[in-house]
């Protein structure tokens, strides 16, 4: 699949993106917010394994879907590669690898947690991790489209903000919830306005 993607053209990868983008927004609404909206995890494994034991189809389902998500967020990453080359290669690999992480170290984390190596709160810690390398990821993408010539700068401007406003996952701000509001929509929006614009324009997009 890596080969046919970074080998496919930047109007074919345009759409890939935003069909693989809204595609795991939809699988994140429907885990977060049926399979496990009803789900604590404790901080122990012991209780953890309770948990499993008690809820395992749901844990399992919302397990497959996360890890689902994370395989979407890797093809996202390589077909952004091909969409960003001809702009400029190294800040598109760049960009790339950097997702690639993401979902590699989170993929890691969720295996050892459904198999009960760490705790919900090891989990967090290896999650930190990824979403370190997601906002240096959305920042190179946001510099690369800035850079590209034939994408909206506004759209890499949004992106760069979006970067900073992960923030939020690094420090304990105590923000009120109106504000965690709008920053938590603004790393959406920025991507799905990417994604949107790629699959609306993507004919109008560079071959070389």
């Amino acid at each position: 699949m890596k080969s046919s993607i970074t080998h496919s053209s930047p109007s074919k990868a345009a759409m890939v993106v935003g069909i693989a983008f809204i595609t795991s927004v939809f699988i994140v609404t429907l885990v977060d917010d049926f399979l496990l909206a009803n789900f604590v995890v404790p901080g122990d494994t012991e209780a953890l394994a309770n948990d499993i034991k008690a809820n395992g189809k749901l844990f399992g389902f919302a397990i497959i879907g996360y890890l689902l998500v994370l395989i979407l967020d890797s093809i996202i990453g390589l077909a952004l590669f091909v969409v960003l080359k001809p702009a400029h290669k190294n800040l598109a690999l760049l960009m790339a690898v950097l997702r690639l992480l993401y979902a590699f170290t989170l993929i890691i984390g969720l295996f050892c947690l459904a198999i009960q190596i760490i705790d919900v709160y090891g989990y967090a810690s290896i999650k930190l991790i990824g979403y370190i390398f997601f906002a240096l990821h959305i920042f190179v993408l946001g510099y690369s489209v800035l850079k590209s010539g034939y994408i909206p700068k506004s759209l890499g401007i949004l992106l760069v903000v979006a970067s900073f406003t992960y923030i939020v996952f690094f420090v304990d701000l105590h923000l009120p919830k109106t504000l965690q509001l709008i920053i938590m929509s603004t790393m959406l929006m920025a991507e799905l306005s990417l994604s949107i614009w790629l699959i609306v324009k993507r004919k109008k997009l560079p071959e070389n």
